[in-house]
């Protein structure tokens, strides 16, 4: 598949989870493992393959570089890719084959401090009729998602209509920001919020802060969402910086801990993933646990992508590409480590399709080291 259609692929992705529809919900949910032959399921579906434990990832060039504070990340149909700079408050074209960086326009409102800013990015479902973008932003005020408008006929710097909010209220702070905001395979508008310092709101339903929220494209509670006229989907989250959804359309987390575990999440509606009463794995059953956990030394994990059969998960602290192989929605080995120390951090993966991935790194947020050059969009090629 050309890196073209990286996000209508993520958007269109065919197949029913193994555990079927939950009518109640209106989509898939995680369900157990999947099969390690290649006949048919029990549901007429082919059964998924079961990736190596080990994997490959070749580094195929540097698509473009000297980006600052680059955050969100959003592949075009034409190839080209949008990307956020969180402290400028900018969206700026970069052309895929030759790296020419175009600035779109400054999205108004954007109020940048410590964690927050212009943070994650997404194409409407619709995006070939109605050229909308949408990004998630710290305000003045709070945590905001918005929609503008892209007209590349317009002049340079001019090319953002004005932002309409359709969405807002998120709690702010100086870090716990969230901001990955992507379109799920039901056409619904996900966000992963963080709890802004203040962990009492992860565990309060009527707070918006540490919950993945979902939302129609106009920003309305989804339908079928697990409590009553609420964008709340799951709760108990402490940093959602990574969503990502596999071939059989189930949803995956990234979440940061606090001193001792960062984790990678498969998402059931409704569920409680336990901050601050839990990090990282719990013996308590009202908990849901992690898939898989690491020191936040080794990972303080963002953005993550699903590819051959794996979920890859970049590492800001760790500063390390890590790839977690899936059996159903179950680590089937344990992770591996790939590009450690050799780009600094790591901010954003994205599918490219065709076992490609785009990966973003963050060494110019404050807390890297920058290097000539830095930060950069990297191609790569995984197993």
């Amino acid at each position: 598949m050309p890196a073209a259609l990286a996000v209508t692929a993520l958007l269109l992705t065919a197949g029913c989870s193994s555990g079927g529809e939950d009518p109640r919900y209106g989509t898939p949910t995680p369900s157990g493992s999947a099969s390690t032959t290649t006949g048919s399921s029990s549901s007429g579906q082919p059964a998924a393959r079961i990736p190596p434990a080990k994997g490959t990832v070749k580094v195929l060039r540097t698509v473009t570089e000297g980006l600052k504070t680059p955050w969100g990340l959003a592949p075009l149909p034409d190839g080209n890719l949008l990307v956020s700079s969180r402290d400028d408050g900018t969206i700026a074209l970069i052309t895929e084959k030759t790296g020419r960086k175009t600035e779109l326009g400054t999205v108004s409102g954007v109020s940048p401090a410590g964690e927050g800013g212009l943070l994650g990015i997404a194409l409407s479902p619709d995006y070939a009729s109605d050229r909308m973008i949408y990004a998630y932003f710290t305000s003045d005020s709070d945590n905001r998602i918005v929609r503008m408008l892209y007209d590349p006929k317009k002049p340079a710097g001019e090319q953002l209509g004005a932002p309409d909010t359709i969405f807002k209220g998120i709690p702010k702070g100086y870090i716990h920001n969230g901001g990955r905001i992507a379109f799920g395979p039901d056409g619904m508008l996900y966000a992963g919020t963080g709890e802004s310092g203040q962990r009492g709101l992860a565990q309060d339903k009527k707070s918006l802060g540490g919950k993945i929220l979902r939302l129609t494209p106009e920003g309305d509670p989804a339908p079928g969402n697990p409590f009553a006229n609420s964008p709340v989907y799951t709760y108990g989250h402490r940093n959602v910086q990574g969503l990502a959804w596999d071939s059989k359309q189930r949803l995956f987390a990234s979440e940061f801990g606090q001193d001792t575990w960062d984790e990678l999440n498969a998402i059931t509606p409704g569920d409680d993933y336990g901050w601050p009463n839990a990090e990282g794995k719990s013996s308590d059953s009202k908990y849901h646990n992690p898939i898989t956990q690491w020191h936040t030394d080794d990972a303080s994990p963002s953005g993550i992508a699903y590819a051959e059969g794996s979920i890859w998960m970049a590492g800001l602290k760790g500063q390390r590409l890590w790839r977690i192989p899936l059996d159903g929605t179950k680590a089937s080995a344990a992770p591996q480590a790939f590009l450690t120390g050799e780009y600094g951090r790591l901010r954003t993966v994205v599918s490219a399709g065709g076992g490609k991935l785009w990966l973003v790194t963050s060494n110019t947020d404050g807390r890297g080291t920058p290097k000539s050059g830095d930060d950069r969009i990297l191609e790569l090629q995984v197993s």
